[in-house]
């Protein structure tokens, strides 16, 4: 996957104390990439962008 055109944005809902942060990026092609903020060289999640957004639903009503 390359992610050298990633958009990356971080949470509105991290922390703002620099703890627990992720970042998003959601302009790649068919991939919705999830990372931790304060490791932005380190492991990135992929999902499938429905499967992101299914993810954000459920999250919204819990």
């Amino acid at each position: 996957m390359g992610l050298s055109s990633a958009n990356w944005k971080k949470s509105t809902r991290s922390n703002t104390a620099g703890g627990e942060c992720v970042e998003v990026a959601d302009n790649l092609p068919g991939v919705v990439a999830v990372r931790d903020s304060k490791d932005p060289s380190g492991p990135v999640l992929a999902f499938k962008p429905h499967t992101w957004h299914a993810f954000i639903e459920h999250a919204k009503q819990s």
